[in-house]
């Protein structure tokens, strides 16, 4: 994990990859867990038995329980000090390139793409990359934008 102790530290640092997050299994009772909390009980998520003779031969996540696992995913990858608040402040781009299915394992890359002084304070923007193990492309793919006070 990389630690940010100040905004010189962050500064020099952008452009860079900064580390990927260790291996988390998505297991269905997280994907069950995510489709009561929104509401979202598509088969193709919630019925194994159906999803076995789907387009997967599974159940897949939600693309947005996926999203959801960015900070927790971002934490292992990076952690930031020296500010008096941070807060998700938004996204700029998010695409879902391949699905995630059940029992697989993700994880995330962060590459810091840019740094601005704002009046509200600074916005730090992230790419961040996340992996099916054994994939051959990402399951998720976001511009992330932190806003720090300092």
């Amino acid at each position: 994990m990389k630690l940010f102790e100040n905004l010189e530290q962050i500064e020099a640092a952008v452009g860079q990859h900064v580390g990927h997050s260790e291996w988390m299994e998505i297991t269905q009772a997280r994907i069950d867990a995510f489709a009561d909390a929104t509401g979202d009980h598509q088969w193709i998520h919630v019925d194994p038995e159906r999803a076995a003779n789907g387009p997967y031969g599974t159940t897949i996540a939600h693309g947005y329980l996926t999203l959801s696992l960015l900070p927790l995913l971002v934490e292992q990858v990076m952690q930031i000090r020296g500010f008096r608040m941070m807060i998700n402040y938004g996204l700029d781009k998010v695409r879902f390139p391949a699905p995630v299915p059940v029992g697989s394992r993700i994880r995330a890359g962060v590459d810091l793409t840019s740094l601005q002084r704002k009046p509200s304070g600074v916005q730090l923007t992230s790419t961040v990359t996340v992996e099916v193990e054994g994939g051959d492309r990402p399951a998720v793919v976001a511009e992330t934008v932190r806003l720090m006070v300092e």
